[in-house]
């Protein structure tokens, strides 16, 4: 099952899984959905009302099937939707449902299937990584085939905005299984996402990745991309008006013949860019810690939780948060970028005494995972420096990952510990994915300018 977004990177809290068929999930998914042909528990059958049959009927001449096989053979390795945006056969579809095809066309080509059985190459005309969009086109084959003259879907204006709760309906071939439409409501936009997405009350499912969702008039206003694991009627879509503009912008583009890292990188860049400029311009919230002034990132695009020991603990106490963004950004199936993570832990040891501390404090400092070097990204490179904050003394690491075909890009982490305690201390880590190295220097300062002395604590 491929990923999505941002949606998301093994999150810990949203728990978000592209709808994709056959790919790995993002490191925001918390667990895989089950993979085309895997056995389940019986579903009850889905009543169909009247609109849906009206709009399935009206629009599955536009709707398809996207496939990627292997080069040589006719093996799919994964499975999406998509659907005709004119009527010269230009398709709609999710990035990461073809991004296997644009980052190897060597090794992989994309073909599809309509309704009504007939089927044909693709070819990659561009697509928007940062919205999970592609723009494909159907091949002509000189013997009139193709997908020209079997018309279009039309996006919904912009100034026809929708109400909560409307009615709409998704649209796709779920599980490589058959085509179908799900109907569903539209809940407005999700909060505290960076970048829109809308909230749809509506089972989607591996392999509707791109297809179209459709208003009551066959109009389109998203497109499926992903949902939310172990939740039931929680998905999202790509506001139909990013997918107009990509259509709009590259409708008559070339086709891509080679990889398409270096159009990929130069995406990534402008988005981590912004994304760092209004991070850091946000000023730092408190942890509300007795000893400690602790960052804590304003929850404008953040999701915060945390946790603690009971009053009545006799060992160790502590204060746990952690804030982290919902989505990422998909970029193959072995790597998600474009997201921020930060957490902390304050310790009170004066139950345990200074020894015992010093040892369960150290150990947590030990424990922090930094990654090695994969097929993505090289090992890690640190630098370990004691900073002065304001009379607060720290221990602090930062370290750098490069990515190996994204040149420019890094994944920062910094982990911080206080060290102005026999009993009491605290222990901070920042992680940034795919970020200059410019970005991760001012990341790494802004975060170290979050931790202080609380008022009473100086002053004592």
């Amino acid at each position: 099952m491929k990923s999505c977004l941002k949606s998301l990177l093994g999150l810990a809290f949203a728990g978000l899984a592209c709808v994709a068929a056959a790919q790995s999930p993002p490191p925001a998914a918390s667990a895989p959905a089950t993979p085309p042909g895997a056995q389940g528990q019986p579903q009850p059958a889905p009543v169909v009302s009247a609109s849906a049959r009206r709009l399935y009927e009206r629009s599955k001449g536009q709707l398809l099937q996207i496939r990627t096989l292997l080069k040589t053979q006719d093996s799919q390795a994964s499975v999406g939707s998509g659907f005709l945006v004119s009527d010269d056969g230009h398709v709609m579809t999710n990035y990461h449902v073809i991004s296997q095809f644009a980052l190897e066309p060597d090794s992989y080509r994309l073909r599809y299937a309509t309704t009504d059985g007939q089927g044909g190459a693709l070819e990659l005309l561009d697509f928007d990584a940062r919205r999970d969009l592609a723009l494909l086109r159907a091949v002509d084959d000189g013997k009139g085939g193709g997908l020209k003259g079997r018309g279009a879907l039309s996006f919904r204006p912009l100034q026809q905005p929708l109400a909560k709760g409307e009615r709409i309906y998704s649209m796709g071939n779920p599980h490589d299984v058959a085509f179908a439409v799900v109907e569903g409501n539209y809940n407005g936009l999700v909060e505290r996402s960076f970048d829109p997405l809308i909230y749809y009350a509506g089972g989607i499912n591996p392999g509707m990745s791109g297809g179209p969702v459709l208003d009551e008039d066959g109009l389109v206003v998203g497109v499926n991309v992903s949902t939310m694991l172990f939740a039931q009627q929680v998905s999202f879509l790509v506001p139909g008006e990013f997918a107009a503009e990509l259509v709009k912008r590259s409708l008559g583009a070339k086709p891509i013949r080679s990889a398409a890292w270096g159009r990929l990188r130069d995406q990534l860049t402008r988005y981590q860019d912004e994304l760092v400029t209004r991070f850091v311009a946000q000023p730092w919230e408190s942890a509300n810690n007795k000893r400690y002034r602790l960052p804590v990132p304003k929850q404008d695009f953040m999701r915060c939780w945390g946790n603690s020991t009971s009053a009545d603990t006799k060992g160790l106490s502590f204060e746990r948060s952690q804030c982290r963004m919902d989505h990422a950004l998909f970029v193959s199936g072995n790597l998600q970028t474009g997201w921020l993570d930060m957490s902390h832990e304050a310790y009170d040891g004066e139950k345990l005494g200074a020894l015992r501390f010093a040892r369960q404090y150290s150990g947590s400092f030990r424990n922090e995972r930094l990654g090695s070097a994969d097929k993505a990204r090289t090992a890690p490179y640190c630098k370990e420096q004691f900073v002065d904050r304001n009379g607060l003394p720290l221990r602090a690491v930062v370290c750098l990952r490069a990515y190996r075909k994204l040149d420019g890009l890094h994944d920062l982490s910094v982990l911080v510990t206080t060290v102005d305690a026999s009993t009491q201390g605290a222990l901070g880590r920042f992680d940034a994915r795919g970020v200059s190295f410019d970005n991760a220097l001012k990341l790494a300062a802004h975060y170290l300018e979050g931790f202080a002395w609380t008022n009473s604590s100086k002053a004592k």
